[in-house]
């Protein structure tokens, strides 16, 4: 699996300024509604209502905002790394300073937990996070994703 295929270029929040989880996937729901054709209030209700299930804050500071969205046709991903860290009731208790947005058709469970996968190792992978960290714009900060070092 490909991570050039999820997230573009044009999909990256190098500076995202916002100071509460609910303000970043506000957000970054109406950047995604953009990219989905999808109104961004629906985007934003799906994504509070997996929040509410539990955090997708998954630990060393990165979130993992993901939901299943009807009417769009392939899954559609974002990354921003925000101004300033803030808290995401991460399960490390630590405050994120990267969110990945994950949008996928509800018709494809599969491929969703696939692409979950994908980005979670690639997370692992050792200096991608310092990395992202250190980019000073968007198409480095997309590069320290998505290419391989």
């Amino acid at each position: 699996m490909n991570l050039a295929d999820y997230i573009k270029p044009e999909n990256v929040i190098p500076t995202l300024d916002v100071s509460t989880k609910t303000q970043a996937l506000q957000v970054m729901s109406a950047s995604a509604s953009e990219l989905a054709t999808i109104p961004a209030d629906a985007i934003l209700e799906a994504l509070l209502k997996r929040e509410r299930l539990g955090s997708t804050g998954v630990g060393q500071g990165v979130a993992l905002p993901h939901t299943h969205i009807a009417g769009i046709g392939r899954p559609i991903a974002m990354v921003a790394r925000l101004k300033q860290p803030i808290d995401f009731e991460s399960i490390d208790g630590k405050p994120v300073d990267i969110v990945f947005l994950l949008l996928t058709p509800n018709e494809a469970p599969k491929p969703h937990l696939n692409v979950l996968a994908c980005f979670s190792r690639r997370l692992r992978s050792p200096g991608v996070l310092d990395h992202m960290r250190a980019a000073h714009d968007a198409a480095s900060l997309y590069s320290s994703f998505v290419e391989e070092r």
